[in-house]
């Protein structure tokens, strides 16, 4: 499976859901809001939204700083 995140092509074996997907990037554990085809996917639904096949995904976590 073919998926654009943040603007650069990622190949995966699928099918895969969103946290699955998190999962892989190491991101799952941490605070990241995701956009997928310029629709943003509700935290609460990460385990039911399955990705397809040449998905866009932006993915961005939330940093702190002082």
């Amino acid at each position: 499976m073919q998926l654009t995140i943040n603007g650069e092509n990622h190949e995966y074996d699928g099918p895969l859901t969103v946290m699955e997907l998190l999962e892989i990037m190491r991101l799952k554990n941490k605070f990241v809001a995701v956009e997928r085809n310029f629709e943003v996917i509700s935290y609460k639904n990460y385990h039911d939204v399955t990705l397809d096949d040449g998905d866009q995904l932006e993915i961005v976590t939330l940093v702190g700083g002082g």
